[in-house]
């Protein structure tokens, strides 16, 4: 095979691009989902595990100020390859820590170790993306960016929670999720190596401003800066905030509920059951989701469909209401419920992710600018997952998914007044 300018192998960039963002994926949803799942199976309160494991995901929120000074060191090449073997290893160690008495806090801070190289992960891995390929590639391969982001979630959330479920009836509850775990650890060491061969290197000697720990904190202060002195900037910043509102509180204690027995409010499923219905059939609707929003908004326009996507977004969180009233004891009504709600996330959230890459990013620091955009996002997300155990713990089921659905109305009222500071029709390059 030929090489390139800078002395790489010319391979076809799916090669990579497709298990680069299959890693990204794999670390945001095992903390976000399925380690709830496994606290959950080991008889953690559902007010430890949502507090905890949002928590934890504050490192996807912070992860700009600590990007640029990834360009002083070594290579993105680098980092992706010494992240995903660090995650390896902290998978691992997650998996020795669950026999122990006391396993959780153990667990939790390895968890918070692995939130952060995953962040750091995202950073180096879309930068790789940028770097590498041109804006016609950028375009052309951006649908399997999120393609293979999806299957990650598939596979985790959803044919690894289902194998947890199964191994659990042989093997108990903590070896199950200790071999979950072990899964995941060799996932990464064999994605660290491979990407260790296939992944392009930078040439060092292209580089035409040497960069100190001195000029990249006066450029990430420019940056922070320029951010908020952008025109209508905290109307904006309200909107991507309050969009996810209501779903910070559901996205936590959907999976807590649909596992708690049915005496205690909850549905009773078995875990497997819960890796088919969430992690396959959530899954694929929220894939066609997407991709059928794509096409409504590309028909009529971000501005004239935003607040048709916010209610695809928003309203749907009704099924759970319904669940929690009716406590169906058969699964198809569940995983119709899941298809509904996945499949309006996917269309709705389309929206946010267009709002903030035409609305807020453009400008001299484009690509920083998103990445503060989707750290503030999953802020919005985070503080209300933290609190909603706590919540549920203290109404219940019932009447909590009743509250989730009163939290959807700040996002309706913010999205019929945002601003629209940039003009649709504009073309601007990266």
């Amino acid at each position: 095979m030929g090489k390139n300018n800078s002395g790489n192998r010319l391979v076809n960039p799916i090669l990579w691009i497709s298990t680069l963002y299959f890693a990204m994926g794999m670390p945001f949803v095992t903390i976000n989902a399925v380690s709830g799942i496994m606290y959950k199976d080991m008889g953690i309160s559902d007010s430890q595990i949502t507090f905890w494991t949002a928590l934890i995901m504050f490192s996807w929120t912070l992860k700009p100020l600590w990007s640029p000074f990834l360009e002083i060191y070594k290579t993105k090449k680098f980092f992706v390859v010494f992240t995903q073997f660090a995650i390896g290893i902290l998978f691992a160690l997650v998996a020795l820590s669950l026999p122990l008495p006391g396993f959780f806090k153990y667990s939790i801070a390895l968890f918070a170790i692995i939130a952060f190289c995953g962040a750091t992960h995202d950073i180096v891995a879309d930068g790789t993306y940028i770097s590498f390929l041109t804006n016609k590639e950028q375009a052309k391969y951006i649908g399997w960016q999120g393609a293979f982001y999806n299957l990650a979630k598939i596979i985790s959330s959803g044919a690894l929670v289902y194998f947890a479920g199964v191994l659990e009836k042989t093997k108990g509850v903590t070896h199950a999720w200790m071999i979950i775990m072990g899964i995941y650890a060799v996932v990464f060491f064999a994605l660290a190596m491979y990407h260790s061969w296939i992944l392009p290197k930078e040439n060092k000697e292209e580089q035409k401003v040497e960069k100190t720990t001195g000029n990249i904190r006066q450029e990430l202060l420019e940056v922070i800066t320029s951010f908020f002195t952008k025109p209508k900037i905290l109307w904006c910043v309200l909107f991507i905030i309050l969009y996810r509102f209501a779903e910070g509180f559901a996205i936590k204690i959907a999976p807590l509920f649909f596992k708690a027995p049915r005496s205690s409010g909850g549905l009773g499923l078995s875990t497997s059951d819960i890796g088919l219905v969430y992690g396959t059939y959530g899954s694929a609707a929220f894939i066609l989701g997407s991709v059928l929003a794509g096409y409504f908004i590309s028909a009529r326009g971000l501005k004239r469909s935003l607040i048709w996507l916010c209610c695809a977004f928003n309203i749907p969180f009704v099924v759970y209401a319904l669940l929690a009233h009716y406590q169906p004891a058969d699964l198809m009504p569940v995983a119709a419920a899941v298809v509904v709600e996945y499949f309006g996330y996917g269309f709705g959230f389309v929206g946010l992710m267009l709002y903030m890459m035409q609305q807020i990013a453009p400008g001299k620091h484009k690509t920083a600018h998103y990445a503060f955009a989707t750290g503030i996002m999953n802020l919005g997300v985070m503080i209300p997952g933290m609190f909603s155990g706590m919540i549920s713990d203290w109404v219940g089921y019932k009447v909590f998914f009743i509250w989730v659905l009163i939290a959807t109305i700040p996002a309706f009222l913010v999205t019929l007044f945002v601003p629209f500071p940039y003009s649709e029709n504009k073309e601007e390059r990266s």
